[in-house]
């Protein structure tokens, strides 16, 4: 493996007070962590064992800044996936400054009783909160939690937001914090989303570069649900990766939770700057891969390529170079994305990748000003002129950058109906070539330029006078409105303008003569 110069900050920031919230499967923990956060981060459903893996989300506790970590659930018959989530949700426990502890008013389990007593070393930071007390008259069912033998005990309703108030109260006294007036800034920092099929190494390549197991990695698809959040430092700047579960397509999407959960991936593209999507390079695209490169593209974000599992390779000669060729060959709408190949398991290649987000983010933040864009256009439209369409040439008349990350430009143009794609396409090309946009999204909007009305203050010309002069006199058979509307009056209409434009000639031509 080689050595990176990657400082772990991981999700779990020790710089920063961690409160975890614990308890057995469908419980209520995440639709908790959800209201203390104010925003949908974990997903909520029926299905026991929704949540697989520790979500962390940094949450303003009256405005201080700490850790909060949903876990999975603890269970006592374990199967499948169940043994290695209960030991995350666990490990927990050692590293936490504060733990909730929840329970569910109307029952007690096994898996409560088996929670409250390996939470016994933990007590003096344990705060048992009591879930689900949506009314008065479940309020004296709270009292029989206190035979348990935690000292702090709060009646809560996540769903309804009932006893909030007391919880959070109580951890600011456990943590030893004050109520602050001011929000703290958000720290700065390259977010980074993994998106792809499922297993690719998305949950591997997290975990390589949080240097922590924060994904669960299994052979089973669908292990990874919800969005899973980490923290690293690489050369001195501060990326956020964001791992996602496995996009597949819908006939495949059997489960409501799973529905959710790519509904939830697909979103992470709007938090991202730059999407790094995962492909086996052994099984090689899919059209699925090249639907999730057009949400990325339409939404202006930066993407790379990353084909993974090089390590699974024959090794003949040229190999990789020939698997690029017919990734771009297929990928045509990826054609400016960068392709990296890797190996997450081995962590082969990941300071290439690594240097390559930096230099698809920096290219994301660029801006032209105006007058350099329309020097360059001046000349892009010398070169190549834009084509003739049936009301005449088209043409580019100035344009704009409108904004960065994502990277948008408005040009004026005479007529926008009809304005050849492969025009604005060569604009792409040469604003990509000559101002340094090479491996990133570009945007091209047009706008036809409205003209001055005040130009048209004056009236016709002298000339349109002339002729409408003498179409009006008395001796020219006039021809009305009304004629015009009947059957031939159109073409009669015609021969007057014609006949009326003939003698303002000769007018003109014996006035000309007279000059002479």
């Amino acid at each position: 493996m080689e050595k990176l110069d990657i400082r772990n900050k991981a999700d779990i920031d020790t710089q920063l007070p961690l409160i975890s919230i614990i308890g057995r499967p469908n419980v209520g923990k995440s639709t908790l962590f959800n209201r203390l956060i104010g925003k949908r981060r974990a997903i909520t459903d029926p299905t026991p064992g929704v949540t697989r893996d520790p979500i962390p989300e940094r949450w303003l506790l009256a405005n201080n800044p700490v850790t909060l970590v949903d876990s999975g659930g603890v269970k006592l018959d374990k199967e499948g996936l169940d043994h290695a989530v209960s030991d995350k949700s666990l490990s927990l426990l050692e590293i936490s400054d504060a733990i909730i502890f929840l329970m569910d008013c109307m029952n007690v389990t096994r898996e409560d009783q088996l929670l409250i007593d390996t939470l016994r070393p933990y007590s003096d930071k344990v705060v048992l909160a009591v879930n689900k007390v949506d009314d008065v008259k479940r309020d004296d069912l709270v009292w029989n939690f206190f035979s348990y033998g935690y000292q702090r005990v709060v009646g809560i309703s996540a769903a309804h937001g009932l006893g909030i108030e007391e919880l959070e109260d109580t951890l600011l006294g456990m943590l030893d914090l004050e109520p602050v007036e001011d929000i703290p800034d958000e720290p700065d920092s390259i977010k980074l989303a993994i998106l792809g099929k499922p297993n690719t190494g998305k949950s591997t390549l997290m975990n390589l570069l949080t240097g922590r197991d924060i994904s669960i990695v299994s052979p089973i698809a669908g292990t990874t649900r919800d969005v899973m959040r980490g923290t690293f430092i690489y050369k001195g700047t501060e990326y956020t990766v964001l791992d996602t579960a496995g996009i597949r397509r819908k006939s495949k999407v059997d489960e409501d939770v799973e529905y959710y959960s790519v509904n939830r991936a697909i979103k992470t593209i709007e938090d991202a700057d730059v999407v790094l999507l995962m492909v086996d390079i052994t099984e090689g695209l899919s059209e699925q891969d090249k639907k999730i490169a057009n949400l990325i593209v339409r939404r202006g974000k930066g993407v790379i390529l990353v084909l993974n599992k090089t390590d699974l390779l024959k090794g003949l000669p040229n190999e990789i170079e020939a698997i690029k060729d017919r990734v771009r060959f297929l990928f045509p709408i990826l054609s400016f994305a960068p392709l990296q190949p890797i190996s997450a398991l081995n962590g082969s290649d990941i300071g290439k990748l690594l240097d390559t987000v930096w230099n698809v983010w920096k290219q994301l933040q660029k801006r032209v000003d105006t007058s350099s864009l329309n020097t360059a256009l001046a000349s892009w439209t010398k070169d190549n002129e834009p084509p003739r369409g049936a009301a005449g040439h088209f043409k580019v008349l100035y344009g704009t950058q409108v904004s960065a990350a994502p990277v948008r430009f408005l040009f004026f143009v005479n007529r926008i109906h009809s304005f050849p794609d492969t025009y604005v396409s060569y604009l792409k090309n040469m604003i990509r070539r000559d101002f340094g946009f090479a491996n990133v999204p570009v945007e091209i909007s047009l706008r036809e330029r409205r003209r001055n009305p005040s130009l048209n203050e004056k009236g016709p010309s002298k000339t349109e006078r002339e002729i409408r002069k003498v179409m009006s006199k008395p001796s020219q058979k006039k021809v009305t409105g009304g004629t015009a509307r009947k059957p031939g009056g159109k073409a009669r209409m015609g021969k007057e303008r014609e006949r009326a434009e003939k003698i303002v000639r000769n007018q003109k031509q014996r006035r000309a003569n007279g000059k002479g």
